[in-house]
């Protein structure tokens, strides 16, 4: 057996450099929730990095990254908000130049974190001559430069598919079936979908919490936005307390009018409870005028200070959001956080 030749030497006579890749994890935040970023960094333990962000006085943004991301795994985390000050199109654009100046920058994998997913209700065609805006985000996501999206509570499961690429779809069911458990009587509960469409979802969460199911049936005016009327009541609710789930409470019409309802069919206390909370518009005077006893929301959105009222309670979805980053850093699985019900 020949032996091995002896290890090669430079024209100095010295060994060839030795290369050890490590790896290495940043988290940057985009302008619209920086308090949820700051979470989350926390719970990584990790310091939240510095896109030094910027606009212009004509109103063009600027980024430019505080440290060398070279070969870094990035996660630049951008809810899709129109608080603070700019609209859900700024917050987009300002999270596509993130990703591009990271692109730039040679990053070695760009996650992009959106807990709320922007134009995730514009998923199809209901009518002639409309656009299908959330695949369009899809692909100026893409366009932009980023390998990975990880979000919580799509509007529909379906918008993975308006992706070439990995889609992380978390769930905040884990902290909002802890909610109801630590503050409820579930033999006395039933989950109540706002709708038909909802019921799978609200049935998988009454099976989590140990709770009934019922459904409001209610219908869309053709050729209206954010109006739906609550029709009639499926499901046994009289003397009961009762939840209605959702995805997101937006100007709240929807789920004031199923609240009167549920309270009409005998209902002894009627809560909201919602991943995202959009309020807008009318939201805020609906819900302090409605039957509500208490909505419960998580932060995947930023709550301005004139909307937090008594009645609203605001869980976090930073842990969740947290431990999905550090498994896709990892290589590791991110269904199994969630026992695979993020996949249904």
């Amino acid at each position: 057996m020949t032996p091995a030749p002896p290890p090669a030497h430079d024209l100095r006579g010295e060994s060839p450099m030795e290369t050890y890749t490590t790896k290495r994890l940043h988290v940057f935040s985009g302008s619209s929730h920086r308090d949820l970023a700051v979470a989350i960094a926390a719970h990584l333990g990790v310091e939240l990095g510095e896109p030094n962000l910027r606009r212009f006085a004509n109103g063009e943004m600027h980024c430019r990254f505080g440290e060398s991301i070279r070969g870094a795994d990035v996660f630049i985390v951008q809810t899709h908000s129109g608080e603070t000050g700019q609209s859900v199109n700024d917050s987009l654009m300002e999270q596509l130049i993130m990703i591009d100046a990271a692109k730039r920058a040679s990053a070695k994998r760009i996650t992009a974190v959106c807990p709320f997913y922007g134009y995730a209700r514009q998923d199809r065609k209901a009518e002639g001559r409309e656009p299908i805006t959330a695949k369009l985000v899809a692909d100026m996501l893409t366009a932009a430069g980023a390998d990975r999206i990880v979000s919580v509570d799509l509007h529909s499961g379906q918008i993975q598919g308006f992706f070439d690429m990995p889609v992380d779809h978390l769930t905040a069911m884990t902290v909002q079936v802890r909610y109801l458990q630590d503050n409820t009587d579930p033999s006395n509960l039933v989950v109540v979908s706002p709708d038909s469409g909802g019921v799978k979802a609200a049935k998988r969460f009454a099976n989590e919490v140990g709770a009934d199911l019922a459904f409001v049936n209610k219908f869309r005016p053709p050729g209206t936005m954010n109006q739906a009327v609550a029709a009639n009541i499926i499901g046994e609710v009289a003397g009961r307390s009762c939840v209605l789930l959702d995805d997101m409470i937006d100007s709240a019409g929807t789920i004031c009018a199923a609240a009167e309802l549920l309270r009409d069919e005998g209902a002894t206390d009627v809560w909201a409870m919602a991943t995202h909370g959009v309020l807008s518009g009318p939201a805020i005077d609906r819900l302090k005028n409605s039957s509500l006893g208490k909505v419960v929301i998580t932060d995947t959105l930023p709550l301005p200070t004139e909307k937090q009222i008594d009645m609203i309670e605001v869980l976090s979805v930073a842990p969740i959001v947290a431990d999905a980053i550090r498994a896709v850093f990892e290589d590791t699985s991110v269904s199994e956080i969630f026992r695979g019900k993020n996949q249904s």
